[in-house]
This record gives C-alpha cells, structure tokens and sequence, in this order.
C-alpha cells in the first residue's frame, strides 16, 4: 500500500492546482530542470533526468518557453546558481515517518524553513537516517487509468521487468527497481506514450491508519513543506481515514 506516497500527492497535487499554487509549482519544476540540465548533458534524449523534468512540465502545462529558459540558463557559462539537493528526515504527528527532498542554494535557510514547519504541525525534524530505514527507494512510472485496463498495464510490467503494477480508478503506477527504472521508463513510454509523471522516490515498507484529528495535522505540515520553494517531494508512512480521503476529494 502506497497511500503516504502518491495516493496522497495525487490528491493534494489537484487540491494544490484548485488553491493557486500553479507559480510555486513551476518554480519547482523549472528547478529541477536546471539541476537535471546542469548536471549533464542538455539534450532530454541523453539525459533521463532531464526528459523525465521536461515531462512533469508539460503534464503540468508549463508554457514551452519556461522550459527552453531553463535549460538556457543551466547551460550558460556564466550562471553561477548552485542548487544543492538535501534530504531531511523527520516524524509527524500520530508518529508517522516523512521525507523531504529538497533543492536549495541556502542549506540554512532551508534547514529552518523544514524545521519549523515539523515543529509547527506537532512533528520533530531528526537526523538523516532516522526514518530512512522504513523505506526503500523505487522507480514509480505513473500513467492515467484510460491508457489501458489493470490487465494490460500488469501484463506489461512482468514483460519490461518490473515488481509490480498498482491500478485503481484513475492511474497506473509500475513499480520498479532504481537501477531498472530507466530501462523501464523508456519501454512504457514507447509502448503507452507519455507518462504523467517518472520518478525515483521512497515507499514505506509499512503505512501507519492515522485517526481525523492526526490526519488534518499531517495535511497541514505537507502543506507547509510543499508551500516552500526549496521542497521537491514529500513523502511519509501513513494511510488516511475514508473520512479524510473523501473530503479531500470534495475539495478537488
């Protein structure tokens, strides 16, 4: 079960859509598409990170000049922007572990930022490697349901050497090893087209079924993480109550 991962961003990405976070998205993906650009070669067919920034922009719709700055930018000689990338590690309210990946030029600003925002919402920011171990990095490639049945994208995963394929309603997700993920991508891609979105991130080996009340504090310290600039992804242990999942969804 997945639900602290992608279930959850899944939902707060549209709730982030409907509550004009549109700019505070763009400056992240335009972010990572510097880094992915200057980090190696310019060119999205050489370099996997950058086709996969490139492509969480256009499934985000960001116009096709912000992407082209950026890869101009990354490649300038005389830019002299330097983005670190950080992960912080910390527990949540009902004791449920979170991740945040974040890409920074100011390590302490940053650090602050994160911190208070664990402090705020009943949370405790702790050391790299403190909740770490309750997770395993994966490849996750996610497709929209009306691509194919769960049959088909099930079928699909065990013949390009993936784990596994988790389907519901509305997305696909195949699950896959970092080293494969690539690899992996790439088929899918060619066989379904594009993807909505590729990524290397964190499942929980287990999820913790937080009540209402830890739950609305968990929603608030994502929403504070993800409000900030710096922060990529947020990932944690948790499962949400029906009661919770609904009135998220009302509120797409």
């Amino acid at each position: 079960m997945m639900a602290g991962h992608s279930k959850f961003k899944n939902i707060m990405h549209r709730k982030g859509a409907q509550d004009n976070k549109r700019a505070k998205m763009f400056t992240k993906l335009v972010r990572e598409i510097y880094v992915a650009a200057k980090s190696g070669l310019p060119d999205p067919d050489s370099n996997s990170r950058l086709r996969a920034a490139i492509n969480a922009a256009r499934t985000a719709n960001m116009p096709k000049d912000k992407i082209e700055n950026a890869i101009s930018k990354a490649t300038n000689p005389g830019d002299v922007d330097n983005f670190e990338e950080i992960r912080y590690e910390g527990y949540g309210s009902g004791g449920v572990a979170i991740i945040v990946e974040a890409l920074t030029d100011n390590r302490n600003r940053t650090a602050s930022d994160v911190r208070s925002a664990f402090t705020k919402h009943g949370g405790t920011l702790g050391e790299t490697g403190s909740v770490g171990f309750m997770f395993s990095k994966v490849g996750v490639i996610t497709y929209p349901a009306s691509k194919g049945s769960a049959e088909v994208f099930l079928d699909a995963a065990i013949e390009a050497g993936a784990n596994d394929s988790i389907s519901d309603e509305e997305t696909h997700e195949i699950i896959c090893d970092p080293e494969n993920f690539n690899e992996i991508r790439d088929k899918f891609e060619h066989k379904f087209g594009a993807y909505l979105s590729a990524e290397i991130t964190w499942k929980p080996h287990n999820t913790i079924m937080l009540n209402e009340e830890n739950a609305e504090k968990i929603i608030k310290m994502v929403d504070a993480l993800e409000d900030n600039d710096d922060v990529q992804s947020v990932v944690g242990n948790f499962e949400f109550p029906e009661t919770i999942l609904n009135k998220l969804k009302n509120e797409d």
